[in-house]
């Protein structure tokens, strides 16, 4: 709606212009406002039609001029040249705001291409789980920013990651780019989480400088249908939300906190591995903090606890749901970069529903 009351603006101001002027008499001196039509018309639309505004200002305002016996006097000339003048440089408007729109254009084509190199869309199915992510950008018009999450399915079992970096920018890009590579490798590669964390400090020592660091939580779900239980290893990052299939939820704490990826290799002691139920039916909500540190108009934080949300027999379902609950809560735009993944223990005793032919 506001779009065409813009592209309309033009119009409709030039037709008031004309008719007061023609009401009021020669006295009244509105013929200048013409330039209003040209004036407006380089903010919608393109080259063509702000010339064609420009040249039915310039029609109006010599049949206004002729109508108030100025036409050839200064005043009429000074009004011609007002708006021929305010004409040619909404046109050269117009043209500067399509080149920078192109150019914008192939920004978002180039960070949707980094999106698809830097965070890859997650299997939908990975061993014995059921996997949905949700990721918002706070950087208008982004599709990357410094949240990242990888899944692997590994000799070992299924290994996850979810982190977020310290600072913002293409700094934090290339810092979540470093992680993410070094996972993607030691994941497969490495016997176990302690093994693969260590990979990750080593890849963040060659490159972060300073005290920059990145919070992460890695998740090991091992193959096997007698799996109860999932390994986790926490750098520093918000404690997973675990939903149990009775409704029962908490947050899978680390036995104690420790620093975040960058800072491990500076005298501090590693995490350690610690195990959490993970049955069928059970879930698992990993998280950044742009999730949790979202708060409403009373400045009160999201309470992630709404397991509810997450009945929904899809996990990309139950994902968007908290995802809507999240913006509700905010009642805007998110202030932080927020990523979501949901981790779902398949529930075979459940049967499926027989697939239907299209």
């Amino acid at each position: 709606m506001r779009t065409g009351l813009l592209s309309a603006f033009p119009f409709l101001a030039m037709a008031a212009v004309g008719a007061a002027d023609m009401m009021g008499g020669p006295g009244i001196g509105l013929q200048p406002m013409m330039a209003l039509g040209p004036a407006f018309a380089g903010l919608t639309g393109g080259k063509r039609r702000t010339a064609l505004v420009g040249a039915l200002a310039m029609a109006l305002s010599i049949a206004l001029s002729l109508y108030n016996d100025q036409f050839g006097e200064r005043r009429g000339n000074a009004t011609l040249i007002s708006v021929a003048g305010v004409s040619v440089a909404a046109l050269v408007a117009t043209a500067m705001r399509q080149r920078r729109e192109a150019e914008l254009a192939n920004v978002r084509s180039i960070a949707e291409a980094a999106q698809r190199v830097l965070l890859r869309p997650v299997p939908r199915g990975a061993g014995r789980l059921r996997v949905a992510v949700s990721y918002t950008s706070a950087v208008a018009d982004a599709r990357i920013g410094g949240d990242l999450y990888e899944v692997v399915t590994s000799p070992h079992g299924v290994r996850v990651i979810i982190g977020d970096v310290q600072g913002k920018g293409l700094e934090a890009v290339e810092t979540a780019a470093v992680v993410l590579g070094a996972f993607r490798e030691a994941a497969y590669d490495e016997p176990d989480l302690p093994a693969v964390g260590e990979r990750l400090e080593r890849a963040l020592d060659r490159h972060l400088l300073g005290e920059k660091f990145v919070t992460a939580v890695l998740v090991e779900v091992p193959h096997g249908q007698g799996t109860r239980s999932a390994t986790l290893l926490n750098f520093g990052h918000p404690a997973p939300l675990a939903i149990r299939h009775d409704g029962s939820v908490h947050f899978a704490e680390p036995p104690r906190r420790c620093l975040p990826l960058g800072l491990g290799l500076h005298g501090s002691d590693p995490p350690s591995p610690h195990e959490v139920p993970f049955a069928p039916g059970d879930q698992l909500l990993l998280y950044t903090d742009g999730v949790t540190e979202a708060r409403d108009g009373d400045n009160h934080f999201y309470p992630l606890e709404r397991a509810h949300l997450l009945k929904d027999p899809d996990p990309e379902g139950a994902l968007e749901a908290v995802h809507q609950d999240i913006q509700e809560h905010v009642g805007g735009t998110l202030n932080d970069d927020a990523a979501m993944l949901l981790l779902r223990y398949r529930d075979y005793s459940v049967p499926r529903r027989p697939a239907t032919e299209e």
